[in-house]
């Protein structure tokens, strides 16, 4: 039987932030993997030699394993106290992997300029487009299915 105050219920936040946490770090290492490592479009840092911009990449890498392992302990607290709600944590996941990616293209790639998402090409913005409308899609399908599942928990 559901609880009348799930969302509000003992393990809520912690399912809100074990997915939040795990959604940043699986990002974060998404991005490092795939465009650090793999097509080797750009590092975190940029601005300077090869070996700051690896050092970079190396406190990212840090970074996202931090956010990935505190979410996984955090998810298993919730499974072992019998308070897990998977759909929060997995539309929490989608939240956070997407205020990651948003917040990369907006603040690192616009604002600060810390790095392009690609460089050596005519016209940035299709990739930058690309970037910022991934993060926002993530985001947007994160919060949708959170307000499900808080309503699915409340009935």
């Amino acid at each position: 039987m559901a609880d009348r105050h799930a969302s509000n219920g003992p393990g809520a936040s912690t399912n809100t932030w074990s997915g939040v946490f795990f959604g940043v770090g699986l990002m974060a290492l998404i991005d490092e993997i795939i465009f650090h490592q793999l097509l080797q479009w750009h590092h975190f840092y940029d601005h300077s030699t090869t070996q700051v911009g690896i050092f970079s990449d190396g406190l990212l890498n840090a970074f996202a394993l931090f956010a990935i392992v505190a979410g996984l302990f955090m998810f298993a607290d919730l499974r072992r106290r019998y308070t897990l709600r998977l759909r929060r944590f997995i539309s929490s996941v989608l939240i956070g992997a997407g205020s990651f990616q948003l917040a990369d293209g907006v603040v690192n790639h616009k604002l600060l300029r810390v790095h392009q998402v690609r460089y050596g090409v005519d016209d940035i913005w299709p990739y930058d487009l690309g970037w910022t409308v991934t993060g926002v899609i993530l985001l947007v399908c994160g919060i949708i299915l959170f307000a499900r599942s808080n309503r699915r928990e409340g009935e």
